[in-house]
Protein backbone atom coordinates (compact mmCIF):
# COMPACT_ATOMS: atom_id res chain seq x y z
CA UNK A 1 0.00 0.00 0.00
CA UNK A 2 1.19 3.52 -0.74
CA UNK A 3 -0.45 5.03 2.32
CA UNK A 4 2.05 6.47 4.77
CA UNK A 5 2.03 5.31 8.36
CA UNK A 6 0.94 8.73 9.51
CA UNK A 7 -2.03 8.79 7.13
CA UNK A 8 -2.92 5.24 8.16
CA UNK A 9 -2.90 6.08 11.84
CA UNK A 10 -4.87 9.27 11.26
CA UNK A 11 -7.53 7.32 9.38
CA UNK A 12 -7.70 4.65 12.05
CA UNK A 13 -8.24 7.27 14.70
CA UNK A 14 -11.58 8.14 13.13
CA UNK A 15 -12.98 4.60 13.33
CA UNK A 16 -14.93 3.40 16.35
CA UNK A 17 -14.39 -0.10 17.75
CA UNK A 18 -14.35 -1.86 21.06
CA UNK A 19 -11.25 -4.05 21.35
CA UNK A 20 -7.49 -3.78 21.50
CA UNK A 21 -5.46 -3.05 18.36
CA UNK A 22 -3.07 -5.64 16.96
CA UNK A 23 0.55 -5.68 18.20
CA UNK A 24 1.75 -4.71 14.74
CA UNK A 25 -0.25 -1.50 14.77
CA UNK A 26 0.82 -0.78 18.33
CA UNK A 27 4.43 -0.92 17.14
CA UNK A 28 3.64 1.37 14.23
CA UNK A 29 1.97 3.80 16.60
CA UNK A 30 4.94 3.80 18.89
CA UNK A 31 7.28 4.64 16.02
CA UNK A 32 5.20 7.61 14.95
CA UNK A 33 3.59 8.97 18.09
CA UNK A 34 5.49 7.35 20.92
CA UNK A 35 4.35 4.54 23.23
CA UNK A 36 0.81 5.92 23.75
CA UNK A 37 -2.03 3.61 22.67
CA UNK A 38 -4.05 4.34 19.59
CA UNK A 39 -7.43 5.78 20.32
CA UNK A 40 -9.98 4.39 19.97
CA UNK A 41 -8.59 0.87 20.47
CA UNK A 42 -9.58 -1.50 17.69
CA UNK A 43 -9.08 -5.06 16.54
CA UNK A 44 -7.96 -5.49 12.95
CA UNK A 45 -7.42 -9.24 13.17
CA UNK A 46 -10.49 -9.84 10.98
CA UNK A 47 -8.52 -8.44 8.07
CA UNK A 48 -6.03 -11.29 8.42
CA UNK A 49 -8.62 -13.92 7.45
CA UNK A 50 -11.43 -13.99 4.89
CA UNK A 51 -14.74 -12.71 6.16
CA UNK A 52 -17.33 -15.49 6.37
CA UNK A 53 -20.03 -14.98 3.75
CA UNK A 54 -22.78 -16.23 6.00
CA UNK A 55 -25.21 -19.10 5.74
CA UNK A 56 -27.11 -19.57 2.50
CA UNK A 57 -30.71 -18.43 2.36
CA UNK A 58 -33.27 -19.04 -0.37
CA UNK A 59 -36.40 -16.92 -0.15
CA UNK A 60 -39.19 -18.28 -2.31
CA UNK A 61 -41.82 -16.28 -4.17
CA UNK A 62 -44.27 -17.04 -6.95
CA UNK A 63 -44.92 -15.50 -10.35
CA UNK A 64 -48.38 -14.20 -11.21
CA UNK A 65 -48.01 -15.13 -14.89
CA UNK A 66 -49.93 -18.39 -14.35
CA UNK A 67 -53.11 -16.40 -13.68
CA UNK A 68 -52.91 -14.84 -17.16
CA UNK A 69 -53.50 -11.22 -16.19
CA UNK A 70 -55.82 -11.81 -13.22
CA UNK A 71 -53.30 -10.20 -10.88
CA UNK A 72 -55.75 -9.44 -8.08
CA UNK A 73 -56.65 -13.11 -7.86
CA UNK A 74 -52.98 -14.06 -8.09
CA UNK A 75 -52.03 -11.74 -5.24
CA UNK A 76 -54.72 -13.17 -2.98
CA UNK A 77 -53.94 -16.82 -3.69
CA UNK A 78 -50.14 -16.55 -3.65
CA UNK A 79 -50.40 -14.83 -0.27
CA UNK A 80 -52.89 -17.37 1.07
CA UNK A 81 -50.53 -20.22 0.14
CA UNK A 82 -47.81 -18.64 2.28
CA UNK A 83 -45.40 -17.44 -0.39
CA UNK A 84 -43.74 -14.26 0.91
CA UNK A 85 -42.90 -12.72 -2.47
CA UNK A 86 -44.37 -12.19 -5.92
CA UNK A 87 -43.28 -11.37 -9.46
CA UNK A 88 -45.64 -9.39 -11.68
CA UNK A 89 -45.69 -8.54 -15.38
CA UNK A 90 -45.79 -5.09 -16.93
CA UNK A 91 -49.53 -5.41 -17.56
CA UNK A 92 -49.97 -4.51 -13.89
CA UNK A 93 -49.20 -0.89 -14.82
CA UNK A 94 -52.57 -0.72 -16.57
CA UNK A 95 -54.47 -2.24 -13.66
CA UNK A 96 -52.67 -0.04 -11.13
CA UNK A 97 -51.60 3.18 -12.91
CA UNK A 98 -50.72 4.59 -9.50
CA UNK A 99 -47.90 2.39 -8.15
CA UNK A 100 -48.88 3.28 -4.60
CA UNK A 101 -52.17 1.39 -4.96
CA UNK A 102 -50.22 -1.71 -5.93
CA UNK A 103 -47.81 -1.20 -3.06
CA UNK A 104 -50.77 -0.99 -0.68
CA UNK A 105 -52.39 -4.13 -2.11
CA UNK A 106 -49.18 -6.12 -1.73
CA UNK A 107 -48.64 -4.82 1.80
CA UNK A 108 -52.18 -5.82 2.71
CA UNK A 109 -51.39 -9.37 1.62
CA UNK A 110 -47.93 -9.34 3.19
CA UNK A 111 -46.18 -9.85 -0.16
CA UNK A 112 -42.80 -8.47 -1.19
CA UNK A 113 -42.65 -7.14 -4.75
CA UNK A 114 -39.59 -9.11 -5.81
CA UNK A 115 -39.51 -8.47 -9.55
CA UNK A 116 -41.28 -6.91 -12.50
CA UNK A 117 -41.16 -8.60 -15.89
CA UNK A 118 -40.20 -5.65 -18.06
CA UNK A 119 -40.27 -7.40 -21.44
CA UNK A 120 -37.64 -7.87 -24.09
CA UNK A 121 -35.11 -5.85 -26.03
CA UNK A 122 -34.62 -4.98 -29.70
CA UNK A 123 -31.25 -5.02 -31.40
CA UNK A 124 -32.52 -2.68 -34.14
CA UNK A 125 -30.92 0.76 -33.52
CA UNK A 126 -34.06 2.46 -34.81
CA UNK A 127 -36.01 0.97 -31.89
CA UNK A 128 -33.40 1.61 -29.21
CA UNK A 129 -34.74 4.87 -27.77
CA UNK A 130 -38.35 3.70 -27.47
CA UNK A 131 -37.23 0.43 -25.91
CA UNK A 132 -34.96 2.12 -23.37
CA UNK A 133 -37.68 4.63 -22.49
CA UNK A 134 -40.15 1.82 -21.81
CA UNK A 135 -37.79 -0.06 -19.49
CA UNK A 136 -36.95 3.20 -17.73
CA UNK A 137 -40.63 3.84 -17.05
CA UNK A 138 -40.99 0.31 -15.72
CA UNK A 139 -38.02 0.80 -13.38
CA UNK A 140 -39.50 4.07 -12.14
CA UNK A 141 -42.84 2.38 -11.48
CA UNK A 142 -41.16 -0.58 -9.77
CA UNK A 143 -39.30 1.74 -7.43
CA UNK A 144 -42.43 3.71 -6.58
CA UNK A 145 -44.31 0.47 -5.85
CA UNK A 146 -41.59 -0.72 -3.48
CA UNK A 147 -40.18 -3.41 -5.77
CA UNK A 148 -36.67 -4.79 -6.13
CA UNK A 149 -35.59 -6.21 -9.49
CA UNK A 150 -36.25 -5.49 -13.15
CA UNK A 151 -36.34 -8.57 -15.37
CA UNK A 152 -35.22 -8.05 -18.97
CA UNK A 153 -35.19 -10.66 -21.74
CA UNK A 154 -32.87 -10.60 -24.75
CA UNK A 155 -33.85 -10.08 -28.36
CA UNK A 156 -36.20 -12.73 -29.69
CA UNK A 157 -35.79 -14.82 -32.79
CA UNK A 158 -38.84 -14.05 -34.96
CA UNK A 159 -38.72 -17.56 -36.43
CA UNK A 160 -38.25 -19.30 -33.08
CA UNK A 161 -35.48 -21.73 -32.23
CA UNK A 162 -31.83 -20.81 -32.52
CA UNK A 163 -31.00 -17.95 -34.88
CA UNK A 164 -27.62 -17.27 -36.43
CA UNK A 165 -26.59 -14.79 -33.79
CA UNK A 166 -23.14 -13.24 -34.25
CA UNK A 167 -20.48 -11.98 -31.88
CA UNK A 168 -21.58 -8.44 -32.80
CA UNK A 169 -25.16 -9.32 -31.79
CA UNK A 170 -24.02 -10.55 -28.37
CA UNK A 171 -21.95 -7.43 -27.88
CA UNK A 172 -24.86 -5.18 -28.79
CA UNK A 173 -27.18 -7.14 -26.51
CA UNK A 174 -24.76 -6.62 -23.64
CA UNK A 175 -24.60 -2.92 -24.44
CA UNK A 176 -28.39 -2.57 -24.46
CA UNK A 177 -28.75 -4.41 -21.16
CA UNK A 178 -26.12 -2.13 -19.67
CA UNK A 179 -28.04 0.92 -20.85
CA UNK A 180 -31.23 -0.44 -19.28
CA UNK A 181 -29.31 -1.20 -16.10
CA UNK A 182 -27.88 2.31 -15.88
CA UNK A 183 -31.32 3.86 -16.18
CA UNK A 184 -32.84 1.46 -13.67
CA UNK A 185 -30.01 2.17 -11.22
CA UNK A 186 -31.09 5.82 -11.17
CA UNK A 187 -34.16 4.58 -9.27
CA UNK A 188 -32.23 2.18 -7.06
CA UNK A 189 -33.39 -0.82 -9.10
CA UNK A 190 -31.13 -3.70 -10.11
CA UNK A 191 -31.48 -5.29 -13.54
CA UNK A 192 -31.43 -9.03 -14.17
CA UNK A 193 -30.90 -10.58 -17.59
CA UNK A 194 -33.31 -13.48 -18.09
CA UNK A 195 -31.90 -16.33 -20.17
CA UNK A 196 -34.77 -17.57 -22.32
CA UNK A 197 -35.59 -20.09 -25.02
CA UNK A 198 -36.17 -18.75 -28.56
CA UNK A 199 -34.11 -15.65 -27.82
CA UNK A 200 -30.53 -14.56 -28.22
CA UNK A 201 -29.88 -15.90 -24.71
CA UNK A 202 -31.08 -19.45 -25.32
CA UNK A 203 -27.78 -21.34 -25.35
CA UNK A 204 -25.49 -21.28 -22.29
CA UNK A 205 -22.64 -20.07 -24.51
CA UNK A 206 -24.82 -17.18 -25.66
CA UNK A 207 -25.63 -16.25 -22.08
CA UNK A 208 -21.89 -16.28 -21.36
CA UNK A 209 -21.17 -13.96 -24.30
CA UNK A 210 -23.94 -11.55 -23.34
CA UNK A 211 -22.93 -11.41 -19.69
CA UNK A 212 -19.32 -10.85 -20.74
CA UNK A 213 -20.41 -7.92 -22.93
CA UNK A 214 -22.63 -6.36 -20.24
CA UNK A 215 -21.24 -4.15 -17.50
CA UNK A 216 -21.31 -6.20 -14.26
CA UNK A 217 -22.06 -3.06 -12.27
CA UNK A 218 -25.43 -2.72 -13.93
CA UNK A 219 -26.36 -6.17 -15.24
CA UNK A 220 -26.73 -9.31 -13.14
CA UNK A 221 -28.06 -12.71 -14.12
CA UNK A 222 -31.60 -13.80 -13.42
CA UNK A 223 -31.08 -17.50 -13.93
CA UNK A 224 -34.12 -19.42 -15.17
CA UNK A 225 -33.16 -23.00 -14.39
CA UNK A 226 -35.68 -24.64 -16.77
CA UNK A 227 -34.80 -22.43 -19.74
CA UNK A 228 -31.11 -23.00 -19.01
CA UNK A 229 -31.54 -26.77 -18.94
CA UNK A 230 -33.73 -26.76 -22.05
CA UNK A 231 -31.12 -24.63 -23.81
CA UNK A 232 -28.48 -27.28 -23.16
CA UNK A 233 -26.95 -26.13 -19.87
CA UNK A 234 -26.53 -27.37 -16.31
CA UNK A 235 -28.31 -25.03 -13.85
CA UNK A 236 -26.15 -26.09 -10.90
CA UNK A 237 -23.01 -25.34 -12.90
CA UNK A 238 -24.45 -21.94 -13.83
CA UNK A 239 -24.98 -21.14 -10.15
CA UNK A 240 -21.35 -21.87 -9.42
CA UNK A 241 -20.14 -19.96 -12.46
CA UNK A 242 -22.23 -16.84 -11.87
CA UNK A 243 -22.37 -16.89 -8.09
CA UNK A 244 -21.04 -13.32 -7.87
CA UNK A 245 -23.53 -12.01 -10.46
CA UNK A 246 -26.57 -14.10 -9.59
CA UNK A 247 -29.34 -11.62 -8.81
CA UNK A 248 -32.30 -13.96 -8.42
CA UNK A 249 -33.69 -17.08 -10.06
CA UNK A 250 -36.71 -18.59 -11.69
CA UNK A 251 -37.39 -21.96 -10.11
CA UNK A 252 -39.05 -23.78 -12.96
CA UNK A 253 -39.30 -27.28 -14.36
CA UNK A 254 -39.41 -28.64 -17.91
CA UNK A 255 -40.36 -32.00 -19.37
CA UNK A 256 -40.60 -33.57 -22.85
CA UNK A 257 -43.78 -32.94 -24.80
CA UNK A 258 -45.09 -33.51 -28.28
CA UNK A 259 -46.08 -29.84 -28.44
CA UNK A 260 -44.18 -26.54 -28.29
CA UNK A 261 -40.88 -27.62 -29.74
CA UNK A 262 -40.71 -30.91 -27.87
CA UNK A 263 -40.96 -29.61 -24.30
CA UNK A 264 -43.34 -27.98 -21.87
CA UNK A 265 -42.99 -26.34 -18.49
CA UNK A 266 -44.36 -28.08 -15.42
CA UNK A 267 -44.80 -27.81 -11.68
CA UNK A 268 -41.59 -28.30 -9.70
CA UNK A 269 -40.61 -31.93 -9.34
CA UNK A 270 -42.57 -33.00 -12.41
CA UNK A 271 -39.78 -32.56 -14.94
CA UNK A 272 -36.06 -32.90 -15.66
CA UNK A 273 -34.52 -30.17 -13.50
CA UNK A 274 -32.32 -31.64 -10.75
CA UNK A 275 -33.38 -29.42 -7.87
CA UNK A 276 -31.33 -31.38 -5.33
CA UNK A 277 -28.16 -30.59 -7.27
CA UNK A 278 -29.32 -26.99 -7.64
CA UNK A 279 -29.84 -26.60 -3.89
CA UNK A 280 -26.41 -28.11 -3.24
CA UNK A 281 -24.83 -25.51 -5.54
CA UNK A 282 -26.73 -22.70 -3.82
CA UNK A 283 -25.50 -23.89 -0.42
CA UNK A 284 -21.91 -24.24 -1.60
CA UNK A 285 -21.89 -20.72 -3.05
CA UNK A 286 -23.62 -19.20 -0.02
CA UNK A 287 -26.47 -17.87 -2.15
CA UNK A 288 -28.66 -15.43 -0.28
CA UNK A 289 -31.59 -14.23 -2.32
CA UNK A 290 -34.86 -14.93 -4.06
CA UNK A 291 -36.09 -17.81 -6.15
CA UNK A 292 -39.37 -17.16 -7.94
CA UNK A 293 -41.37 -20.27 -8.76
CA UNK A 294 -42.83 -19.85 -12.23
CA UNK A 295 -45.27 -21.77 -14.41
CA UNK A 296 -46.14 -19.91 -17.59
CA UNK A 297 -49.67 -21.30 -17.66
CA UNK A 298 -51.78 -24.38 -17.15
CA UNK A 299 -51.25 -26.88 -19.94
CA UNK A 300 -54.08 -27.53 -22.43
CA UNK A 301 -56.28 -30.28 -21.07
CA UNK A 302 -55.07 -29.83 -17.50
CA UNK A 303 -57.74 -29.72 -14.81
CA UNK A 304 -55.48 -27.94 -12.33
CA UNK A 305 -55.96 -24.34 -11.33
CA UNK A 306 -53.04 -21.89 -10.91
CA UNK A 307 -53.54 -22.13 -7.16
CA UNK A 308 -53.27 -25.92 -7.21
CA UNK A 309 -50.08 -25.78 -9.27
CA UNK A 310 -48.58 -23.23 -6.88
CA UNK A 311 -49.42 -25.51 -3.96
CA UNK A 312 -47.81 -28.50 -5.69
CA UNK A 313 -44.55 -26.64 -6.23
CA UNK A 314 -44.51 -25.39 -2.67
CA UNK A 315 -45.01 -28.91 -1.31
CA UNK A 316 -42.21 -30.20 -3.51
CA UNK A 317 -39.75 -27.57 -2.29
CA UNK A 318 -40.70 -28.26 1.32
CA UNK A 319 -40.10 -31.98 0.72
CA UNK A 320 -36.51 -30.99 -0.15
CA UNK A 321 -36.15 -29.05 3.09
CA UNK A 322 -36.73 -25.58 1.63
CA UNK A 323 -38.75 -23.35 3.86
CA UNK A 324 -41.34 -21.32 1.94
Amino acid sequence: MDVTRRRLLTGLATVSAASVCSPLLQMAAAEVTGPARLYPPMDLSLFDTPVHRGAWELRVGYAAITWDGRDGEAIEQISALGYPGIQLRANVLKEHPDPKTLEAALAQHKLIFVALSSGGTELDPAKEKAMLDEHTQHAKYLHAAGGKYLQVIGASNPKGGVANWTAADYKRQGYLLTEVGKRAAEFGIQTGFHNHMNTIGQAPEATDAIMEAADPRYVKLELDVAHYLQGGGDPAAAVRKYQRRLLFMHLKDTKPSSAHGGYEFAELGQGRVDFKALLTALKETHFRGWGIVELDGERPGSTRTPEESARMSKQYLESLGVRV
